[in-house]
């Protein structure tokens, strides 16, 4: 990272040029000290990203807030702690979220829709094709989107935990331009920003250049994602080939502008198809294959299929056409569809094709075709 140039022609360039973009807003930066909603700040982010907008560009908003929305009007002083409490306050919240957010672009003659997902809508294929075709006829249609996790009926389990996340998958599922977090903090900085000596990193090229940064896990008392969660989910959409400018919502029209604000996540691959994109970071593993370094750099270098012979264990129990993680000696480095159940890979696990041939097994098929090939790295 060497500085403010860099950034800002990478930063100006993407923003500047983006047809389309997702904002993620979340709930410290919506919500005021007393904890209600923060109506100013809606109506702000909306009046910049209507004026974004002309020209035919196109935005999507992630939008937290259900939850701190619908604190007041259920009588709680705070976020409560348990389940059925925080699903009525999203519930008695999202309504309103929505219709501020409704209200906010109307003035400025711009439709908004409510989209809410749950972990299914993307683990599922079939649903995040479903997803993906509606926000893009929202999009057509001149519509923003606002999208929200439903934080109503989604349990601990089965969630996506933040919607840092949320934002980073609807930026893959619609092919966006770039990806806008905006936060209470003006960026990513070295340490947590509080601490003596902390300095903002304008400009992140790769993984790398973050093995020095200390980030926390912790949110606000209202959300639930930190530094942390925000640097997973710009890693991940950076790594499919979307830029991602982390910023103070204080500052969205310098942020949309290009103005060399926050810090500047780079692309760092080109951008892979839709279906690699859902193996790779949607859809859920059934288990985890561990490979040999040979085998390991033959898909991830080499673009090759992963073949029996490299596998060197089989965990969990899955069935043909699941998707399965796929790990080196070092770490993970995969994901993809696999062509066998468990129990019949682990019988195969580590042998040749003419081994397996001479032994009586019939077509036999690669482990991982490379079609169905999602590498990591």
């Amino acid at each position: 990272m060497d500085g403010r140039r860099r950034r800002g022609r990478g930063q100006v360039r993407a923003l500047s040029e983006a047809r389309r973009v997702v904002v993620k807003i979340g709930s410290s930066s919506l919500t005021r000290p007393d904890g209600g909603l923060d109506l100013n700040r809606i109506d702000a982010v909306a009046r910049v990203v209507a004026r974004w907008r002309r020209g035919g560009r196109q935005a999507v908003i992630v939008s937290s807030g259900a939850v701190a929305a619908g604190l007041d009007p259920l009588g709680f002083a705070s976020k409560p702690s348990d389940l059925a409490s925080v699903q009525a306050a999203a519930a008695m919240g999202q309504g309103l979220l929505v219709a501020r957010w409704t209200a906010a672009f109307h003035t400025h003659h711009v439709d908004a829709a409510q989209v809410l997902l749950t972990t299914e809508d993307v683990m599922a294929r079939d649903h995040y094709t479903n997803a993906t075709a509606a926000l893009g006829r929202l999009l057509s249609l001149g519509v923003v989107p606002i999208v929200n996790e439903n934080d109503a009926v989604t349990t601990r389990e089965l969630r996506f935990g933040d919607n840092d996340r949320v934002a980073a998958i609807i930026a893959q599922m619609v092919q966006a331009d770039a990806l806008v977090l905006l936060t209470d903090v003006d960026g990513l900085y070295t340490a947590p920003p509080s601490r003596p000596g902390a300095r903002l990193i304008e400009r992140v090229d790769s993984t790398d250049d973050l093995m020095s940064v200390l980030v926390t896990g912790a949110g606000s008392k209202v959300g639930t994602g930190g530094m942390a969660s925000k640097v997973q989910a710009a890693t991940m959409a950076s790594a499919s080939g979307i830029g991602v400018l982390l910023a103070n919502a204080d500052k969205v029209e310098e942020a949309l502008s290009g103005k060399g604000t926050g810090t500047w996540f780079a692309p760092t691959h080109e951008r892979p198809a839709s279906r690699r994109l859902w193996i790779a970071h949607a859809a859920p593993s059934r288990g985890e294959l561990v490979v040999d370094a040979g085998a390991a750099r033959a898909i991830t270098v080499g673009k090759k299929s992963l073949l029996a012979a490299g596998v060197v264990s089989v965990a969990g129990h899955f069935d043909a056409g699941d998707v399965v993680d796929i790990a080196s000696p070092t770490g993970l480095v995969a994901r993809g569809i696999v062509s066998y159940d468990a129990d019949s890979l682990a019988a195969i696990a580590g042998r040749s094709a003419p081994e397996l041939e001479g032994t009586g097994w019939e077509h036999v098929r690669p482990v991982v075709h490379r079609d169905d090939l999602a590498p990591l790295l």
